[in-house]
């Protein structure tokens, strides 16, 4: 059940970084609020952040049994600690942004998905 949330937190920031690509304003909820509609460049970029965080909703799927592993427990459960790891330093990042959106809006997402990865990959 925990993983069905962390999937669903985590698809949540994936619609907005899709929405974010093409081209609607709301910048202001990432990177500290720089831009309120992106610039095609960083759009690139983003194409390859949407890529890996699809990515990451397969393996917070597949730690909490919901699909067949792609790779052995333990890479997985490895996966599981990097991602869970790096979406708690995403909250830390988020909280002390100069962008009130990406502060009250980012912060709680990001923090509900890492706590979610975080006892996925541990019960794991």
């Amino acid at each position: 059940m925990i993983s069905m949330i962390g999937a669903g937190a985590f698809s949540l920031v994936i619609i907005l970084s899709i929405l974010i690509i093409c081209g609607l304003p709301l910048g202001e909820l990432t990177m500290g609020g720089q831009y309120k509609v992106f610039p095609a460049k960083l759009r690139i970029v983003l194409v390859i952040q949407l890529m890996l965080q699809l990515f990451f909703v397969l393996i917070i799927l597949q730690m909490g049994g919901h699909m067949p592993l792609w790779f052995s427990h333990q890479v997985t459960k490895v996966i599981g600690v990097v991602m869970a790891v790096y979406l708690s330093c995403n909250t830390a990042m988020n909280l002390i942004s100069k962008s009130k959106k990406e502060k009250y809006i980012m912060t709680p997402l990001s923090m509900v998905t890492a706590i979610c990865f975080w006892i996925t990959a541990l019960q794991m």
